[in-house]
């Protein structure tokens, strides 16, 4: 993505029916880089400012080393914060960024960019309203055609630019699943000790789902602009 969008919600009428659409206007926000030099844009939808990219920091805001963890084992003994690769392949970083466990989310040295945090439950709830509700923002949210996303990638418009893209998860006890077939990005709200919520895209369904993992689980991440 090497734009940045303002969008605005718009409603008109065809043949008495109500037909929303979202307009997109070029905005002049810079980059924004981590702790690693990665570099990641912008899109402004209604009045949230997200990052188009997902999260692939090694480092929290601090400059310390998040965990890598590759061995299954090691992941699923971990109670504080891990990244990994999806599959374990390095390049995937690149495109979908990496896998994170819940504390790694939760660290109070942050993961995101200064001025940048994890996107809670009700950021999200707030982004699905501004779409027209959970049944049908997801497929606005997804990134088109079926490169990334399994066929039949149903009702991707990608209309925002936000570009989402279906990084899969890993489990508790290490195994990797659903890479092609749903996005899975952790929000920064618990459910309690145990769990925490997320929120996902699926490649046959235009909608956004919420639910919870385990705090182990590896999911993706997307940050938001903090409130001044």
């Amino acid at each position: 993505m090497k734009f940045h969008f303002a969008s605005a919600l718009i409603a008109t009428v065809v043949n008495g029916i109500i037909i929303f659409l979202i307009c997109c206007n070029k905005d002049d926000e810079t980059t924004i880089t981590d702790s690693d030099g990665n570099v990641y844009h912008t899109v402004i939808i209604g009045s949230q400012v997200w990052m188009v990219e997902n999260l692939k920091t090694t480092h929290y805001r601090n400059g310390d080393l998040v965990t890598n963890a590759v061995d299954n084992y090691e992941w699923e003994k971990l109670l504080s914060g891990a990244w990994c690769d999806i599959n374990n392949n390095s390049p995937n970083a690149a495109i979908y960024g990496h896998l994170y466990n819940w504390y790694a989310v939760n660290d109070p040295r942050g993961l995101c960019p200064a001025g940048w945090r994890i996107a809670t439950d009700a950021d999200w709830a707030v982004l699905a309203e501004f779409l027209g509700g959970e049944q049908v923002s997801g497929g606005k949210l997804k990134e088109t055609d079926t490169l990334f996303w399994h066929s039949p990638n149903t009702g991707a418009t990608n209309e925002t630019f936000f570009s989402a893209l279906p990084g899969g998860s890993r489990q508790p006890d290490g195994p990797f699943w659903y890479f092609g077939y749903y996005g899975l990005w952790w929000t920064s709200t618990a459910e309690n000790s145990e769990f925490a919520f997320y929120r996902s895209l699926s490649f046959d369904n235009t909608a956004l789902f919420k639910n919870h993992f385990r705090k182990k689980c590896g999911l993706t991440v997307r940050c938001i602009k903090a409130n001044p």
